[in-house]
C-alpha cells in the first residue's frame, strides 16, 4: 500500500509576526458587529465570492474569447487559480491565508468584457473624462457599485483587503506625494484618490505581505496557464516552447522521466512543473528577504519600501523571458489580434451609443446618468461602469441589437 508522506518541516508553520492579524484589523468604513464564526478576512473572501461581479467573471475573457472553446481560462477560473496559489504562498510563509485569498479572488473584479482589448477600448473613450483603470474599477465595485446589503453600498470590506486591492502592485505615491513610476504619466486614478480622501489607504506604502503574495500568484498563474491554453489552442507550438531556455529545461526533465509522453499529458506536466518551480522559488526567496529585512510586524513590512514577497533574481529573469515569449508568440498572434480588434469595435460602439443616448440605458443606469445633468464626465462614468460590468456575451448581443453591422464573437 502507498505510504503516507512525512512533511520535512512543520506544516503549516506558525503564524509569522509579519502576518496580518484579523483580531487587529483596522476595521471597515461602516462598522459592523463581529462574526462569531468567521474572521474579518474570511467574511471579506465570502462577500467577494457571493458578489454579482465575481459571478460575471465566468463569462469574461482571460486570453481566449469564448467562441474559441469551452476549456480555456476565463477571468473566473483565473481568479480561482490565483486564489489557490496565493493560499499556498501565504501558508508556507505563515501569513493569513484568508486575506491573501480575498485579495486574489477580488483582484480582477474591475476587468471589462474581452480582457485587455476591452479595457484599452474603454480607456480610449474615457480619456477625456478621467480614463479607465481596472484596479480603480475594482475599488469602485467593492466600495460602491455592488448593491446587495441593506445598510451600505459595496461590500464594506476590511481595510486590509481594500489596501491589498489598491496596492498589490506596489505603492501609488512616493514619500513626497508624487505618483510612482507606474502612474507617472497619467497620475493616480481619480476613483482611488477620491476614496483615499475619505478612508486613507496610505498610498505611499506597500501593501501587506498577503497582498504581495496575491500579486505574485497572479503572475505565476498568468504565465503557466497562458502557456497551457496557448498550447492546447494550437497557437503555441511545442517546438517554440522548447526554444525558450527555462521552458526547454523543464521539457527535458519531463522527457527524461517520461519518454514519448503524449502531448496532452506533456502540456499538463509542463504547466504543473512551472507552477511548482515558481512557488518553491518564491517561498525560499521571500523567506530570505523577510529574515534579512528584520521587520517584525505587519506594519513594518508595509513600510519597508520594497516588496518582501518575490522571486529570486534568476527566477525574475526567467519570468521576464516567459512574458516576452508569450507576448511575441501568443498575445500578438494573428487570431488573437483579430479578436482584439473586433472586441474593441464592440466596446467603443457601445460607449458611443449609450453616452449619446443615456436614456437608452437600463432604468437604474439611465436614472444615474440623468442625475449627472450637464456634467459630461459624471455621465460618462455611469456609462463606463455599465459597460465595464458586461460579460463578453452580453456586450456582443447588445452591440448586435443596436447596430446593423456587428462583429460576431460568439
Amino acid at each position: 500500500m502507498p505510504q503516507p508522506m512525512t512533511p520535512a518541516a512543520p506544516f503549516p508553520p506558525a503564524r509569522a509576526p509579519q502576518a496580518a492579524n484579523p483580531a487587529l484589523s483596522r476595521g471597515r468604513i461602516f462598522a459592523e458587529p463581529d462574526s462569531p464564526s468567521r474572521t474579518p478576512f474570511q467574511r471579506d473572501r465570502d462577500r467577494v465570492i457571493h458578489s454579482a461581479a465575481f459571478r460575471r467573471l465566468a463569462h469574461k475573457t482571460q486570453v481566449f474569447i469564448p467562441h474559441e472553446g469551452d476549456h480555456y481560462r476565463t477571468r473566473l477560473t483565473h481568479s480561482i487559480e490565483v486564489g489557490q496559489i496565493s493560499r499556498a504562498l501565504a501558508r508556507a510563509l505563515g501569513l493569513d491565508e484568508d486575506l491573501a485569498e480575498a485579495v486574489a479572488l477580488a483582484h480582477d473584479l474591475g476587468h471589462t468584457p474581452f480582457g485587455h482589448a476591452g479595457e484599452e477600448a474603454l480607456d480610449a473613450k474615457m480619456t477625456p473624462y478621467g480614463g479607465f483603470d481596472h484596479n480603480a474599477q475594482t475599488l469602485r465595485i467593492v466600495a460602491k457599485l455592488e448593491r446587495r446589503y441593506a445598510a451600505f453600498d459595496g461590500l464594506n470590506l476590511s481595510y486590509e483587503t481594500l489596501e491589498g486591492l489598491v496596492k498589490h502592485n506596489g505603492p501609488l505615491l512616493t514619500a513626497n506625494g508624487a505618483p510612482t513610476r507606474r502612474h507617472a504619466k497619467r497620475g493616480v486614478p481619480g476613483a482611488i484618490l477620491e476614496f483615499d480622501a475619505g478612508f486613507a489607504l496610505d498610498l505611499q506604502t506597500c501593501a501587506g505581505l498577503e497582498a504581495q503574495a496575491a500579486a505574485l500568484a497572479d503572475d505565476i498563474a498568468y504565465d503557466a496557464h497562458d502557456i497551457d491554453d496557448g498550447l492546447r489552442a494550437g497557437l503555441l507550438a511545442l517546438d517554440a516552447v522548447r526554444a525558450a531556455p527555462f521552458l526547454r529545461d523543464l521539457g527535458r526533465e519531463i522527457e527524461a522521466l517520461h519518454p514519448r509522453l503524449e502531448p496532452a499529458r506533456f502540456i499538463h506536466e509542463l504547466t504543473r512543473r512551472l507552477i511548482t518551480r515558481f512557488i518553491e522559488d518564491a517561498i525560499a526567496e521571500s523567506r530570505r528577504r523577510i529574515e534579512a529585512s528584520g521587520v517584525a510586524s505587519f506594519d513594518e513590512a508595509r513600510r519597508w519600501g520594497a516588496p518582501l514577497v518575490g522571486f529570486s533574481p534568476a527566477m525574475e529573469a526567467a519570468e521576464r523571458e516567459i512574458k516576452r515569449f508569450l507576448m511575441k508568440s501568443l498575445y500578438r498572434s494573428p487570431p488573437l489580434m483579430r479578436d482584439r480588434e473586433r472586441a474593441g469595435v464592440i466596446v467603443a460602439g457601445l460607449f458611443e451609443h449609450f453616452f449619446a443616448r443615456s436614456e437608452a440605458l437600463p432604468p437604474e443606469w439611465a436614472k444615474a446618468a440623468a442625475a449627472a445633468g450637464a456634467d459630461a464626465a459624471r455621465r460618462a462614468r455611469v456609462v463606463c461602469d455599465y459597460i465595464a460590468g458586461m460579460t463578453d456575451r452580453y456586450a456582443t448581443i447588445e452591440h448586435g441589437r443596436i447596430f446593423d453591422e456587428a462583429p460576431n464573437l460568439l
